[in-house]
């Protein structure tokens, strides 16, 4: 595929379920704010929300980030926010604001911190992707194969391959399941 925009929209789908347009904009609609808000909200510049969402940009590629997203997609999903005091709203927006949680630290619900993931391979490719696109995570690869030929193979499945694909890498290396 030769179209950026379409490449990074196809990307999103695959990292995030779905284009990041989509997610922010029922953000937006659930939490009543501008672009710029919510931009202030999850800690990134309103053109870089703005890039993420019209699909310029791929990725969001900090951790702290993406868990306010699903921090946020969790708190308005919450039967009763819609009942909630403009006041209460606010507190609850500035705690997400404050957060300190990556993706790494966030339980499946984004409440806690999670004590074990209980799906290693799942955390090891959130980890690699979080540090680093897959593209980058291919040129890390090829810089390593003539030395490195087992570490450059495990960047290419755990962190550019598909979920499938590591697990089956996973178990092959590991002995286990």
């Amino acid at each position: 595929m030769s179209d950026p925009h379409a490449r990074n929209l196809e990307l999103q789908q695959q990292w995030y379920g779905e284009p990041l347009g989509a997610r922010f904009r029922r953000l937006l609609d659930r939490l009543g704010l501008s672009q710029a808000q919510l931009a202030g909200v999850l800690g990134l510049s309103a053109p870089m929300l703005s890039q993420l969402m019209s699909g310029q940009r791929a990725k969001i590629s900090n951790p702290a980030v993406l868990a306010r997203v699903l921090q946020l997609e969790t708190m308005v999903g919450e039967s009763g926010w819609d009942a909630l005091p403009a006041d209460e709203r606010a507190r609850r927006l500035d705690e997400v604001r404050a957060t300190k949680q990556t993706t790494l630290t966030l339980d499946p619900a984004g409440t806690r911190e999670a004590p074990v993931a209980s799906d290693p391979v799942v955390l090891i490719q959130s980890l690699l992707r979080d540090l680093a696109s897959a593209a980058e995570l291919e040129g890390a690869a090829k810089l390593l194969d003539a030395r490195y030929p087992e570490l450059a193979e495990a960047l290419r499945v755990l962190g550019a391959g598909r979920t499938q694909e590591a697990r089956a890498y996973y178990a092959k290396v590991t002995g286990r399941r």
